[in-house]
C-alpha cells in the first residue's frame, strides 16, 4: 500500500502542479472579477456531479462489488459486469448531460440565486446570470466523459494499476491551459475559452484511459444492465452514497449559492482560489491514500480478515496525520504568501491575494478533518455499508447550512469557509465514533502516541513559521524574491519538522502496515 500510495501521490502531485499552473493562467487571464466568478460557478456544477457519478459515490459503491466479482476468478463474469455497468452508467449520465444543457438557465437560477434576482430586477449582476446560463451549456457535457473515465479508473485501481487514473487529471489541466492561451484571444468573451477547455478535457481524459482498459481485457461493448444482480447491488449501494460521500461538495455548492447574494464582487473567486490551494494537499495526501485504501479494505472484508482491516485503516490514519497536520498548520500560517506567489499577477491583485488568504485560513483549519473523512468513509463503503455515512452526511449538511447562515452575516465569504471546515470536522468525528462503537476500528494507544509526536513537531514548526514570516514584507518584494523567500520558509519548516519527528522517536518503519 505504501508503494501504491507513493505512485498515486506522485501522479497526483504532477496533476496538482499543472492544476496550479492552470489556475495561475486563469488568475492572470480573469483575475477575481465578474467573469472569473461566472466561470468558476459554471465549472463547479458539473464538477459536483463528477464527484457523484465518477470519483465519489459511484466509485465507493462499484469498487467493493467489483472486488467480489473479481474474487470469483472468472474473466467472463468480470467482463460482463464491466460492460453492463458502463452501459447503464453511460446512458444515465448521457441523459443527465443533455438535460443539463437544455435546462442550464434553470440551473443557473437555482445555484446562482443572487444573480437571477438581479436579472429579474435588472440589477448590477444581471449579466452574470446570462453568461452563466450560456457557459453551462459548454461545461455540462463534461459530466458524460468524466463519469466514464471515472469508471475506467475505478476498474484499473481494482487491478492495482493506480498510476493511469491518477495521471488522467493532468490532461484536463493541459486542455484548459491550451484553450486559455490559444483560443481565448480569439473570442469576444475569453472566459468561454476556459469552458471549452473543460469540454475537450473530458474527451481527452476518457480517450487516454481506454487503451489501458483494452490491455486489461475489459474493454467490451457497453450494454444496458439495470436489472443485473451485480449492477443492482451497485445501484443499491450508490443511491445513499450519492449523498453521503458528497457532503463536502454539496456544502461548497451552498457556499456558492450564498456567495451570489453577497455584495462583494469576487467572493466566489476568492473562495475558489483558496479552495484550490486546499485541494493541493487534500488530493496529494488524502485522496491518494483513500484511492489505495478502498480496494485493500474491500479485499480484507471479502476475505473476512478483521485484523488486517484494522491494521490497514490504522496505517492510513498515521499517514494522514503525519502529512495532514503540518500541511494544515502551513496553510493557515502562510496563506497570504502562498497566494501572492502563486496567483498575484495580471488581473489578480494584492488585495485579491489578501482577501483569498482569509478564506484559505478558514478552509485550512478543516484540512485534517477533510482528510480523515477520506479514510473513514471507505471503511464503511468497503463493508458495503452506505447508510451510515448518509445519516451522518445529512446531519453534517444541516449543520453546515445553519452555520452558513450564522457565520455569513458577520464574516461574509470567510464565514462560508469557516462553516465548511466546522461541518467537515463534525462529519469526521461522527464517522470515527461509529467505527469505534461498533468495534470495527479504534485508535490504539501506540497510534495516539504517534499522533501526539506529530502534533508536537507541528507546533515547533508553527513557531518557526510565525517567527520567519513576521520578518518578511511580502508586498514589497519582486516575484523572484518572493519565490526564493517562500521556498526558504517552507524548506526551513520541513527541515525542522523532520528533525523534531526524529527527536521524538518516529522512524520510517512506523510507516509500514503492522502484520
Amino acid at each position: 500500500m505504501l508503494k501504491s500510495g507513493i505512485v498515486v501521490s506522485s501522479m497526483t502531485f504532477l496533476s496538482r502542479i499543472l492544476g496550479l499552473v492552470r489556475d495561475v493562467v486563469v488568475a492572470n487571464f480573469l483575475g477575481a472579477g465578474a467573469a472569473a466568478d461566472v466561470f468558476f460557478f459554471a465549472n463547479k456544477i458539473p464538477n459536483f456531479l463528477r464527484r457523484l457519478f465518477a470519483e465519489g459515490a459511484f466509485a465507493q459503491a462499484f469498487v467493493p462489488v467489483l472486488t467480489e466479482v473479481r474474487a470469483q476468478d472468472d474473466p467472463r463474469v468480470m467482463q460482463d459486469f464491466v460492460a453492463k455497468v458502463s452501459g447503464t452508467l453511460g446512458a444515465i449520465v448521457f441523459i443527465t448531460a443533455i438535460l443539463g444543457v437544455i435546462f442550464s438557465p434553470v440551473l443557473a437560477a437555482i445555484f446562482g440565486g443572487g444573480w437571477f434576482v438581479d436579472y429579474v430586477n435588472d440589477g448590477d449582476k444581471a449579466d452574470n446570470f446570462v453568461l452563466a446560463s450560456q457557459m453551462l451549456k459548454i461545461t455540462f457535457p463534461y459530466i458524460f466523459f468524466i463519469s466514464l473515465a471515472g469508471l475506467v479508473g475505478a476498474v484499473l485501481n481494482t487491478l492495482n494499476q493506480f498510476a493511469v487514473a491518477a495521471f488522467t487529471p493532468v490532461l484536463l489541466n493541459v486542455s484548459i491551459i491550451v484553450c486559455a492561451l490559444f483560443l481565448g484571444p480569439m473570442l469576444d468573451t475569453p472566459a468561454f475559452a476556459l469552458a471549452w477547455g473543460v469540454f475537450f478535457g473530458g474527451i481527452v481524459q476518457l480517450g487516454f484511459q481506454l487503451p489501458f482498459l483494452y490491455r486489461a481485457g475489459l474493454l467490451k461493448r457497453p450494454r444496458w444492465g439495470w436489472k443485473d444482480p451485480n449492477v443492482t447491488k451497485v445501484r443499491t449501494l450508490m443511491i445513499p452514497a450519492l449523498f453521503g460521500v458528497s457532503v463536502s461538495q454539496i456544502n461548497l455548492l451552498l457556499d456558492t449559492l450564498i456567495a451570489t447574494f453577497l455584495d462583494l464582487t469576487g467572493s466566489i473567486s476568492w473562495l475558489y482560489y483558496s479552495d484550490r490551494l486546499l485541494e493541493f494537499p487534500l488530493g496529494l495526501f488524502g485522496i491518494a491514500i483513500a484511492t489505495v485504501i478502498l480496494p485493500t479494505l474491500s479485499r480484507n472484508h471479502v476475505g473476512k480478515d478483521a485484523n488486517a482491516f484494522k491494521n490497514n485503516l490504522d496505517w492510513a490514519l498515521k499517514i494522514i496525520c503525519l502529512l495532514g497536520i503540518p500541511a494544515a498548520v502551513a496553510l493557515v500560517l502562510i496563506a497570504e504568501p502562498l497566494l501572492m506567489v502563486i496567483f498575484q499577477r495580471g488581473e489578480f491583485s494584492v488585495n485579491d491575494a489578501r482577501m483569498a488568504s482569509y478564506s484559505l485560513m478558514a478552509y485550512g483549519s478543516g484540512l485534517l478533518s477533510f482528510m480523515l473523512i477520506k479514510i473513514f468513509a471507505p471503511a464503511f463503503y468497503s463493508r458495503q455499508d452506505t447508510k451510515t455515512p448518509v445519516k451522518y452526511g445529512i446531519i453534517t449538511m444541516v449543520a453546515n447550512m445553519v452555520l452558513n447562515l450564522i457565520l455569513a452575516i458577520p464574516f461574509g465569504y470567510v464565514g462560508l469557509a469557516m462553516a465548511t471546515a466546522l461541518s467537515g470536522t463534525l462529519n469526521a468525528l461522527l464517522l470515527y465514533i461509529r467505527l469505534h462503537r461498533t468495534g470495527v476500528y479504534q485508535v490504539e494507544m501506540a497510534t495516539l502516541l504517534f499522533i501526539c509526536k506529530v502534533a508536537c513537531s507541528s507546533i515547533a514548526m508553527a513557531l518557526l513559521l510565525m517567527y520567519l514570516n513576521a520578518k518578511i514584507d511580502w508586498a514589497q518584494l519582486a516575484l523572484l524574491n518572493r519565490i526564493i523567500e517562500l521556498l526558504m520558509l517552507i524548506g526551513s519548516a520541513v527541515l525542522l519538522y523532520s528533525l523534531c519527528l526524529l527527536f521524538c522517536g518516529i522512524r520510517p518503519k512506523e510507516l509500514l502496515v503492522k502484520k
